[in-house]
């Protein structure tokens, strides 16, 4: 097995294959993750792929791959999506505290104790940060569990763990108030410095949440392992009346008939049925309610005939037919007289006889039109004129 030699080669890794490692762990809870999935994401390069296993960033079995469990965790516990209690973490950083105190007191040399003073430090912080953690995944697995699991006593067996991981928990906050309080005086007298009285405020105030916060989570348990009793009585009930039903002895076994005589609850009464009266205009007019009728009709098998509806009579002033004329400008005869004039363009089409009256505009139009559909036949001069505030360039036939 490969190491990596620097962070800047671990960090380049990753974000070289930022893309295949960010689909495995999407799909980190599904049983398998192909490798022919992930040769297709690195370009079919096996070399990438070999080299997240040498250096075991994931692992492979068989024709899958998995993301290694140390980068797993990693990933779960910076993103804060890991839903594993980790109580052992807790008491791990209080032993650490306790460890590097000893050191501190026992230290002469100052740069060693103050190495001594920030591993304190750092502990105390982990040991708030992992605390809160694992309130917020205890009330998270303990809602999951009531609600997700269909076996009931699996169900009960879960809360209950869930509960004994509660009083673990509380424990260990109870610890870590002792030893900041009681058992280390010595330390945190001559060792007090503003840093670490700002983090031991900052950490009775993340256990004095995470109190409160297993209080509730106690009382949850209580309520759902309340409910879970509760329902298994009924499922009971319910199984030892079926059983009596299926043996045809409920009658006589049990008194249902004077319990249900008795009881005058809703759910025993007939549905009532309100029957709605359809329009008739609607049904005759409305082509959706025709279909509806047909399909109806064709599940009764019914052979009535549905006569269709037959169209209105046309009117007769769309009959009348009529003609509309429209003249048409010939560009192709107005620049033929143009090259056989000799004028300028613009003063031809100003004066050019169109078949029908033109404005001034149409006429600016029709002049542009000629430029473009035939400036190969036009000589366009540089000079320029004005008429009515519109400038144009003058132009010759060639």
């Amino acid at each position: 097995m490969n190491t990596f030699i620097s962070i800047k080669e671990l960090l380049s890794t990753l974000q070289r294959e930022i893309k295949l490692l960010t689909e495995m762990f999407e799909k980190r809870k599904s049983l398998s993750y192909k490798y022919e999935m992930a040769l297709e994401i690195v370009d079919f390069n096996e070399e990438r792929i070999q080299y997240l296993i040498n250096h075991s960033v994931i692992r492979q079995n068989g024709g899958f791959l998995e993301i290694d469990d140390q980068f797993l965790q990693f990933f779960e516990d910076v993103l804060e999506i890991n839903e594993e209690i980790n109580i052992s973490s807790i008491n791990t950083n209080i032993q650490n505290v306790k460890e590097n105190i000893l050191y501190y007191l026992k230290e002469n040399n100052e740069n060693r104790k103050n190495n001594y003073l920030r591993s304190v430090k750092n502990a105390i912080r982990r040991i708030g940060l992992i605390t809160l953690r694992n309130i917020v995944d205890l009330k998270r697995n303990t809602d999951n569990t009531f609600k997700n699991e269909p076996n009931y006593k699996v169900k009960k067996a879960k809360l209950e763990n869930l509960d004994q991981k509660r009083i673990d928990i509380n424990t260990l906050i109870e610890q870590t108030y002792k030893l900041i309080n009681d058992d280390e005086q010595t330390f945190f007298k001559t060792a007090l410095d503003d840093e670490l009285y700002s983090i031991i405020n900052y950490l009775k105030l993340q256990l004095n949440e995470c109190r409160h916060n297993l209080i509730e989570i106690q009382k949850q348990i209580i309520e759902y392992l309340n409910q879970i009793k509760y329902q298994s009585v009924v499922i009971e009930k319910l199984r030892q009346i079926k059983y009596l039903r299926d043996q045809f002895t409920i009658r006589a076994s049990t008194d249902i008939d004077r319990i249900i005589g008795e009881n005058n609850l809703l759910v025993f009464e007939a549905n009532p049925v309100y029957y709605i009266k359809l329009s008739l205009d609607n049904l005759t007019n409305n082509d959706e309610a025709s279909q509806s009728i047909k399909k109806v009709a064709a599940k009764q098998k019914t052979t009535n005939y549905i006569k269709a509806h037959l169209a209105p009579n046309i009117s007769e002033a769309y009959l009348i037919s009529t003609t509309e004329e429209e003249i048409q400008i010939n560009l192709e005869e107005v620049k033929n007289g143009f090259l056989a004039s000799g004028n300028q363009l613009f003063d031809f089409v100003l004066a050019y006889p169109f078949e029908k009256d033109l404005s001034f505009e149409e006429k600016v139009t029709v002049y542009c039109q000629l430029i473009s559909l035939y400036e190969s036949s036009f000589e366009i001069t540089n000079q320029f004129e004005s008429n009515q505030e519109v400038e144009y360039a003058i132009v010759y036939p060639k």
